[in-house]
């Protein structure tokens, strides 16, 4: 069975960077033809045209601009539910204006892309959406309340979502990274002090690349996994199968982003 998403179109939301530039990138080299919703100020149709896709500007926040991004698209067969935001803060110090902002973009706007694409897939009787969770959605990490609560909605809604749809062969899972090198995250990475006691509870011992997540991805939407659906496929270096990591000193050195077994 192909790796391939020929005469399949496929819509990311927050595409424009990160996690879903890389999807939407891996998406076009599959023969996907490829939709980047993103909002204006990332200029959704210079990144997409970059590498051969259609860029779209769209608020997930706003149910009437993605009923016109969708009808510009047309009806997905790939959906990725990737447009987030993430923003750290002590609980005492989370505003309403945080917290909301937060559930905003990361829950209710998935919420409303699945909603609006819901009925242009199931017309077509077919289809995968894929939704960018976190290892957050499972974990307390402190300082991140909006954020975590954020993102263990969407698994709730992964849920319903595929037992909803699966009747008209449209498939629902989520991707839970763990600490991917993005935008977002370009200020950790630059800390090697942080990054060499957070990795040491890593067992690959490193953090991402958006690519990787991207792969995990292209294989829950493509017919390689077409008897799954309603899970979550976590994408985080073995993170969250590890109580107490396996690095030290004793054994390994930590060479500016990683970690490497020393020499016998």
């Amino acid at each position: 069975m192909p790796f391939d998403f020929q005469g399949r179109r496929a819509v990311v939301t927050g595409g424009a960077n990160g996690i879903g530039r890389a999807v939407a990138e891996l998406l076009t080299r599959l023969h996907a033809a490829v939709f980047v919703f993103d909002l204006t100020k990332e200029n959704p149709s210079g990144v997409a045209s970059s590498f051969g896709a259609t860029g779209i500007a769209a608020d997930v926040t706003d149910p009437a601009s993605l009923d016109e991004a969708f009808r510009q698209s047309g009806p997905p067969d790939v959906l990725v539910v990737n447009a987030g935001i993430g923003q750290q803060a002590p609980l005492e110090e989370t505003t309403r204006e945080m917290w909301n902002r937060h559930l905003d973009v990361n829950l209710s706007g998935a919420f409303h892309t699945v909603r609006q694409a819901a009925p242009l897939m199931k017309a077509r009787r077919r289809g995968s959406i894929v939704m960018t969770a976190s290892t957050n959605s499972f974990d307390g990490e402190p300082d991140l309340t909006a954020y975590n609560s954020s993102k263990a909605g969407l698994l709730g809604l992964v849920h319903t979502v595929a037992n909803e749809l699966g009747p008209w062969r449209i498939r629902v899972n989520a991707v839970c990274p763990g600490l991917i090198r993005t935008r977002l995250t370009a200020g950790h990475f630059a800390n090697e002090a942080l990054m060499k006691d957070y990795f040491r509870q890593v067992p690959l011992g490193r953090g991402g690349e958006p690519e990787e997540v991207a792969q995990a991805v292209a294989f829950l939407a493509s017919d390689l996994a077409s008897y799954i659906t309603g899970t979550t496929l976590t994408v985080d270096g073995g993170q969250m199968a590890s109580k107490y990591g396996p690095w030290n000193e004793q054994r390994a050195t930590f060479v500016k982003d990683h970690w490497e077994l020393k020499h016998s």
